[in-house]
């Protein structure tokens, strides 16, 4: 079997030594360790470190990778057809994200939703800061209806 060091892995993969050993103690990649006591990664542990950083960079969890790479094989490199697996089993997820930033963007243009009266439009939006009775944060954006906007 081809073995990496910690250094090589972490050039190869564009990620810091640190992170390896973050990603090793959350169990989600492994290493042996020679009897000077210094770690050594399979070849394939490449591959498991850009998917890691891949998911990462599409906004999921370590905890969501985790579960994803359980159903990886450590012994053998991840494949496309793993990949797409992976993928697809994300993908209700990732829409749901996209629908919140969308949702985030278009409340962006006339209010944040948080209930504050420091922007022109909250009065409309926010008559009285009545949105306020329902909680603190951005209320709007974490599900509440919009108030009725009244009558001139």
């Amino acid at each position: 079997m081809d073995w990496l060091t910690i250094g090589e892995l972490a050039e190869r993969a564009g990620v810091a030594t640190s992170a390896l050993r973050f990603y090793e103690d959350r169990g989600l990649i492994v290493s042996t360790r020679t009897s000077g006591n210094q770690r050594r990664y399979p070849r394939a542990t490449l591959r498991r470190v850009s998917l890691i950083r891949a998911a990462q960079e599409m906004g999921l969890s370590l905890g969501e990778v985790a579960v994803a790479l359980e159903t990886l094989p450590h012994e053998r490199t991840p494949t496309k057809r793993d990949w797409e697996r992976l993928s697809r089993s994300w993908r209700a997820r990732l829409d749901n994200q996209i629908a919140e930033l969308q949702a985030l963007r278009d409340e962006l243009t006339d209010c944040i939703g948080c209930g504050c009266l420091s922007l022109k439009s909250c009065a409309i939006f926010n008559p009285s800061d009545a949105i306020s009775n329902k909680g603190s944060g951005p209320r709007y954006l974490l599900g509440d209806a919009r108030m009725p906007i009244p009558a001139d």
